[in-house]
């Protein structure tokens, strides 16, 4: 199949390629969002398509992935929000205010609160902070990706308590 067939091919698949985008979003915008991405996919990918196959079930498996892909990256978005609001304040309390003489004793005070939280805690916590994944996390400690979580998750809730004096 040469390129101008191929894109005719693809383009004829607009209806369907709409109809399975709006079942996956469930949102028009969305939908429409997820064909042009779909079509930029597939249009770089050509050379990866192999003609014997069925060129549908391609397109429409690559417009599967797609979202599944985007709805993982925004519920990792949505989590990481989540679960450190609270720091997360302080970090950008810290960030939006260095001309605060009183900037380098929040700086130090918040080192100094994360360093003497309990190593097993703290260096997962650590770790994370510097964007490692859960599960990078685990291989690197040798431990399950449940302990991973379970430490993050008690070594925030203990800089939160200590820290709550600096929200203000």
């Amino acid at each position: 199949m040469n390129n101008q067939s191929f894109k005719e091919a693809i383009l004829s698949m607009q209806g369907k390629l709409n109809h399975f985008a709006i079942t996956l979003t469930c949102n028009s915008e969305d939908a429409e969002d997820l064909v042009q991405d779909t079509y930029l996919k597939v249009l770089t990918s050509e050379d990866k398509y192999e003609e014997d196959t069925n060129l549908k079930a391609w397109v429409l498996t690559i417009m599967r992935n797609t979202f599944i892909n985007d709805y993982r990256k925004r519920k990792r978005i949505n989590e990481v929000m989540n679960n450190h609001a609270d720091i997360s304040t302080i970090k950008q309390f810290v960030l939006q205010s260095p001309e605060r003489a009183d900037m380098n004793y929040y700086v130090k005070e918040i080192n100094k609160q994360i360093n003497r939280i309990e190593e097993q805690q703290r260096i997962p916590f650590e770790m994370f902070l510097d964007g490692y994944q859960y599960k990078e996390i685990a291989e690197k400690m040798n431990i399950s990706m449940g302990t991973v979580k379970s430490r993050i998750f008690f070594a925030r809730k203990k800089l939160q308590n200590i820290l709550s004096d600096y929200i203000h």
